[in-house]
């Protein structure tokens, strides 16, 4: 329980308020016992691919316990921890998300595929969009301009676009979005969830622009956005497939704890403790860190 608390505390500082919380310790109960159980299913196959997998994440938790005040070892020491203990939590979660993923069948995944395309269809969109972001304010929050004076300036860019001045250089002498002015104004391959991170109006103007045009200036918070979207294209059922298998899988694990778990407590059905126990995963809604950060900054 110490183990899983100190994870949650390095990777997640929020919980530190709940760590003497009932509720919260109940939800890491449950969660032990699932993460336990599947431990115990776990064959010599899927010990040998966690040893690979968490061998690449332990490379980036490393980084990050490093960029921490004082450096990994305080980190650690602070929580009366080990790095051994992050291996063996990351495994744990690598364990119990392969169990669940293969009770997920091929046509719950299709079905979950047609069913969010119809409710939502630039579900599967992916698309490079570039901005050249006229703004308000600088970083430090200080007046860079009015909106009269930077809407005249989103203009005046929109002409030398119109008048076939290269796009990227124009970002870097023009935008004041310092995620993608030295890109050329670029995000690549924004999908779904990472256009979700954008404001509305942003989102909106990328999502009905018309692909290769120059749009007219697109105001938001921020100041006021040319842009210009190319590669557009949906991806296919079988290109987002083991991402949509995931994403149900995670549903059957939450309902496995909500559901099952409690009937394992009170019948005393628990899970035989392995020959060395090892640390469990953070509670849910809150996964252990990921190998594959997806930072998207807004514009």
């Amino acid at each position: 329980m110490n183990k899983l608390i100190g994870m949650n505390n390095i990777f997640n500082p929020a919980y530190k308020q709940f760590a003497e919380d009932p509720a919260y310790q109940q939800s890491m109960l449950k969660q032990i016992i699932m993460f336990k159980e599947a431990e115990a299913k776990a064959d010599d196959a899927a010990k040998k691919e966690a040893d690979k997998k968490v061998q690449d994440q332990m490379k980036q938790m490393k980084q990050i316990l490093d960029q921490q005040e004082g450096g990994a070892d305080k980190v650690l020491k602070d929580e009366k921890m080990e790095l051994k203990d992050i291996e063996n939590i990351l495994k744990q979660n690598f364990y119990a998300s392969k169990e669940f993923e293969k009770q997920v069948t091929e046509d719950e995944t299709k079905k979950a595929y047609d069913e969010n395309l119809a409710q939502e269809p630039n579900a599967y969109e992916v698309e490079d969009v570039s901005h050249i972001l006229i703004g308000l304010k600088d970083l430090e929050g200080k007046d860079l301009r009015n909106k009269d004076e930077a809407k005249t300036r989103a203009l005046e860019v929109k002409g030398k676009l119109e008048k076939g001045e290269d796009f990227a250089a124009l970002a870097k002498e023009y935008s004041d979005d310092p995620g993608s002015k030295d890109k050329g104004g670029k995000y690549e391959k924004v999908d779904y969830s990472q256009m979700m991170q954008f404001v509305e109006p942003f989102k909106q103007a990328a999502w009905s622009l018309e692909e290769n045009k120059i749009s007219d200036p697109v105001e938001t918070d921020y100041g006021y956005h040319i842009m210009k979207v190319e590669n557009r294209k949906k991806q296919t059922y079988d290109e987002v497939k083991d991402q949509i298998r995931s994403q149900l899988s995670q549903k059957k694990m939450r309902d496995y704890i909500e559901q099952e778990v409690p009937k394992l407590i009170e019948t005393n059905n628990l899970p035989k403790p392995s020959e060395q126990p090892s640390p469990t995963p953070a509670p849910s809604g809150s996964p252990a860190p990921s190998a594959e950060p997806t930072a998207t900054p807004a514009p």
